[in-house]
């Protein structure tokens, strides 16, 4: 039955992406090391984060069988599934023919993130050899929502409440050494009745090593951060702040998405004409990046804008001077400036959230004791 549905769906091969000429040649940037969790896989075993020689273990494809394609995208195709001994609803992301060593890297990946908070949950992988593809099976939440179709309309309160619960999400991963790389509405699922969300798609994913030099050729156009733009690979957990950044200004705003490029080019230019031509002018001075000359006439000479000239009437129930803040902070084009995943959990911006969060746990306990006394 699995095998009779997959022979009629096309799974294209994954199209190799481009990069026009950004950085000059004779550039020699200096490399910087993450300020936080730098050094966390130097505590764990080779093995933890070694993927190249890794053997996934597969679990038996009868034990699976379609219900109806969800959704696709460049690197998969999305379906519904039931493992049929437990008769439970599943998720299987089929991967689309790309190198085994990427495919390797992302079980890995998400095998040393299971469980962890606000993680999508690793089931099972199995082999389709007819196909010769891979398919990754995760488990369901009641209802699969994808966030980019309820994050604009959702209430002050709620908004604030799943920022922080992606903040957890990206502390977790980054605290495991491991960076998403394509964080953005469209790889989050929401269970708003149970308010729960998940972070998925770790097809980019990468294990961070400090001082590695990584591919730049990551992240949605609308979400790259300013180092992948100027071709600067030697960066690290802070580019998904970044893209928690352009979330979070969508979210307040109700802007999507908020830097609108037409290009990687026009997409700095877009960064540009709101953080300001001086303060790329010191992230590239700091780091020794050269753009090409024609990136440069491109770019032009803009002022900083101030945030709130996002604010109007629309909008402005969502944006207090704490928001703004944390906004500053998390699209700051020089990556070794941005806030962490961890020190933003505790900015003010969130108190409303820890602290009903603290009643709904002191709450939970005085109903635990309660029950105890009346055993």
């Amino acid at each position: 039955m699995f095998l009779a549905k997959m022979a009629h769906t096309s799974l294209p091969a994954s199209p190799l992406p481009r990069q026009a000429d950004i950085c000059d040649s004779r550039s020699n940037p200096i490399k910087t090391v993450s300020r936080v969790y730098s050094d966390v896989l130097s505590t764990k075993p080779k093995n933890f984060y070694e993927y190249e020689n890794f053997v996934p273990k597969y679990d038996d494809i009868d034990n699976y069988s379609l219900i109806k394609k969800i959704g696709s995208g460049k690197y998969s195709v999305v379906f519904e599934g039931l493992h049929e001994p437990k008769g439970e609803r599943v998720v299987l992301k089929m991967l689309k023919p790309v190198k085994k060593k990427k495919v390797k890297r992302e079980i890995k990946i998400l095998e040393c993130l299971r469980g962890g908070v606000n993680i999508v949950n690793l089931l099972a992988v199995v082999e389709i050899p007819a196909m010769d593809l891979t398919a990754l099976v995760f488990g369901q939440l009641v209802v699969n929502e994808d966030f980019k179709n309820i994050y604009l309309k959702l209430s002050e309160e709620d908004t604030r409440f799943y920022l922080h619960e992606i903040l957890k999400a990206l502390d977790y991963c980054h605290s495991n050494g491991i960076m998403h790389r394509d964080v953005k509405p469209h790889n989050l699922i929401v269970d708003q009745e149970n308010r729960k969300i998940r972070l998925i798609d770790w097809g980019l994913a990468d294990f961070y090593h400090p001082g590695q030099e990584y591919n730049v050729r990551v992240a949605s156009r609308y979400f790259k951060g300013p180092e992948l733009l100027v071709d600067y690979g030697y960066y690290d957990y802070s580019l998904d702040i970044w893209g928690f950044g352009c979330v979070l200004a969508s979210m307040m705003f109700r802007k999507e998405p908020f830097f609108h490029g037409n290009d990687n080019h026009d997409q700095l230019l877009r960064i540009v004409k709101v953080l300001g031509t001086s303060e790329l002018n010191s992230y590239l001075k700091k780091y020794n990046i050269q753009l090409v000359t024609a990136l440069q006439h491109l770019l032009g000479y803009h002022t900083r804008k101030s945030w709130q000239r996002f604010v109007n009437t629309e909008n402005e129930y969502l944006v207090d001077s704490n928001g703004l803040d944390l906004l500053e902070n998390c699209l700051k084009i020089d990556h070794m400036e941005r806030i962490s995943a961890k020190e933003a959990l505790k900015h003010k911006y969130f108190a409303k959230v820890r602290k009903r969060s603290g009643c709904e746990l002191g709450n939970q306990s005085l109903h635990v004791a309660a029950s105890c006394d009346n055993a």
